[in-house]
């Protein structure tokens, strides 16, 4: 079969590689459909990634068929389905408490294993949930929308006025899924461009325009007492940092990004305003199925989300080129 092996920083090609073995009891085997690049995609290409062994087939943004159901009641070959690409070891703490999402032996397709981009590819039965009515792009879609769904599911948002910092993908579902929560919302970046995007996507937003040096005041004027929650989507310490003085007094601050370097905050502050700080990994199967019924529902702008495709033929050409120009892209799918 074909797949997109990324050899080591910089070296990307589609090759030639054996079709997957028979899969094991509980196992499904898949024929891929569509494939999302996200920021770990580029990362990886760029050298970035911290937990990553090359080489590495990437992708784990999927929708795929079934190609073989191996036995598993209620699978059938052809049945159109989205992959769940956390895969969680059953019995750690995690597990066992019902958050595989932060396994303490996670395995990530197309990170600590082989991913999807390629023809093939098995997958745990317990990792797919039915695409429904779904068209096999927008259902490569739902992986980068349920991370922002459990982001807010992690809040508990239902009310009140929350502020999204960073309007790349990922903060762009947060802010979809926050609004569908009933959260008035506000979208910062320190990207006029992104900004635009956001507008574009989520439609008459307030949007904050920031510097990255001293943007509380800026925040405050917008919103005096701070906001209820806070969610940080930009991958960026200084960030993560700032975004403490934003959250209202009871409020709650959801790290959705992760960083490598420490964050240190005004432990005064933090205990004045009582404020809630919540770390959100991955996502449940849960925020999958939330996910297909809002997309099913009409709640999810996808036309205006899927904003690049390319074949699997040529994702060795195009990935590069985005990795280092992403004016006007949010999504970008490979076609299978």
């Amino acid at each position: 079969m074909k797949a997109v092996v990324c050899h080591h920083p910089g070296a990307i090609e589609l090759r030639e590689c054996a079709d997957p073995a028979a899969p094991p009891s509980g196992w499904v085997l898949l024929d891929m459909a569509y494939v999302g690049l996200c920021g770990t995609d580029y990362h990886i290409y760029e050298g970035k990634h911290p937990f990553l062994a090359y080489p590495r087939v990437i992708g784990h943004e999927l929708s795929a068929t079934v190609a073989d159901a191996n036995g598993v009641p209620g699978l059938a070959a052809g049945a159109r389905v989205v992959v769940n690409p956390y895969l969680a070891c059953g019995g750690c703490i995690a597990c066992r408490n019902g958050k595989p999402n932060c396994c303490e032996a996670i395995e990530v397709l197309g990170v600590h294993r082989d991913g999807g981009l390629c023809e093939r590819l098995a997958v745990p039965a317990a990792n797919l949930i039915p695409a429904g009515d779904l068209s096999l792009r927008d259902a490569a879609m739902v992986e980068f929308l349920a991370i922002g769904a459990h982001a807010v599911r992690r809040a508990g948002c239902t009310a009140g006025h929350a502020l999204i910092v960073g309007a790349g993908p990922i903060g762009l579902g947060t802010a979809i899924f926050a609004r569908i929560a009933g959260v008035s919302i506000t979208v910062a970046d320190i990207s006029a461009e992104r900004l635009d995007q956001a507008r574009a996507v989520l439609g008459d937003v307030p949007v904050l325009e920031l510097t990255g040096q001293n943007d509380g005041p800026l925040v405050r004027q917008h919103q005096p007492s701070g906001f209820d929650a806070v969610f940080d989507a930009t991958g960026n310490a200084a960030s993560v940092t700032a975004g403490f003085q934003h959250v209202a007094h009871g409020g709650t601050y959801v790290l959705v990004s992760v960083v490598k370097d420490d964050i240190t905050f005004s432990d005064p502050e933090f205990h004045k305003r009582e404020m809630s700080l919540i770390g959100s990994r991955n996502a449940t199967s849960e925020d999958f199925v939330h996910v297909i019924a809002s997309m099913a529902a009409g709640k999810v702008p996808m036309d205006l989300l899927a904003t690049h495709e390319t074949s699997l033929d040529r994702v060795a050409e195009d990935l590069p080129r985005w990795a280092q120009d992403k004016r006007g892209l949010v999504k970008a799918l490979v076609r299978i």
